[in-house]
């Protein structure tokens, strides 16, 4: 049992070592300082205009002959989905004037008459007639 406790205590001061070595961390060398701001922004923009020249010069500029055929193939696309667009929307408005009708002609209203109506008075021997009533409901 003993053997077990030694064993127990020489693992455990071994990783206790491990830990230590593990936090004391070597110290930073400082970054030497990268001088004067001015000089530093003049040789970025200098690298910066050399490496744009290289660029353009890796640029391969199409010949007239493809631009017209691009150009013809660009403008072919857009009438076709323009024309397919205003098909749709024709589609659609005509749709919307249908359904509309359809809720016009279930809301119409219908006007009966009524004919007139003659009444005699007894003791003052006066007739009046009234005027036809008119009178409106919406259809079933």
């Amino acid at each position: 049992m003993a053997d077990e406790n030694n064993k127990a205590l020489e693992a455990s001061e071994s990783d206790g070592n491990k830990k230590a070595d593990k936090k004391a961390k070597p110290e930073k060398a400082k970054k030497p300082s990268k001088g004067n701001i001015f000089p530093r922004m003049g040789k970025a923009i200098a690298r910066f205009f050399k490496d744009f020249k290289g660029e353009i010069g890796k640029i391969v500029w199409p010949n007239a002959r493809t631009v017209i055929k691009s150009t013809g193939v660009v403008l072919a696309a857009v009438l076709i989905i323009g024309l397919g667009i205003w098909i749709f929307d024709f589609a659609m408005s005509k749709g919307i004037s249908v359904v509309e009708g359809l809720a016009n002609t279930t809301t119409t209203e219908v006007t009966t008459t009524l004919p007139a109506v003659t009444t005699t008075a007894a003791a003052a021997d006066e007739t009046t007639t009234a005027a036809p009533e008119t009178t409106t409901a919406p259809a079933q």
